[in-house]
């Protein structure tokens, strides 16, 4: 079951400049970086109450954000719902006839297991389904 909307990730071409517009700028509250080998992503998250914005960057170029943003620029990328049940919502929405980028749930930032929703399913925009594990938030 959807349990909260868990991020909105926004891809950005310079990961850095980007913390430092967040956190200086913004005076938001800054939780680290981590980098997600499966995604080629670098990760930097800004904790708010009842979810996060978390910036997306692709530093050595490769993987879908950094052709993300080949193509856009940059951007807001996807929207992360958090589940209690990750497997279970898989099942149930391909059920309903949606479609997944990949087969199964695999490895995300801070130990989620993560699987995103093709966008073609949800009207353009790529929905991605996080169930937490144990250092989330």
């Amino acid at each position: 079951m959807i349990t909260a909307l868990d991020h909105i990730a926004i891809a950005v071409p310079d990961l850095d400049e980007a913390i430092k517009r967040f956190l200086e700028d913004f005076g938001l509250t800054y939780k680290g970086q981590e980098y997600v080998e499966s995604q080629k992503t670098a990760t930097a998250f800004f904790p708010l109450p009842e979810t996060q914005i978390e910036l997306v960057a692709s530093p050595d170029g490769e993987g879908p954000i950094a052709k993300y943003i080949e193509k856009k620029g940059g951007g807001i990328h996807h929207l992360c719902f958090r589940t209690d049940d990750i497997h279970a919502d898989v099942a149930m929405l391909k059920e309903k006839g949606y479609q997944f980028l990949s087969d199964a749930p695999g490895p995300g930032a801070h130990g989620c297991q993560v699987i995103f929703i093709h966008p073609k399913s949800c009207g353009g925009v790529l929905i991605e389904l996080s169930q937490p594990g144990d250092d989330h938030h």
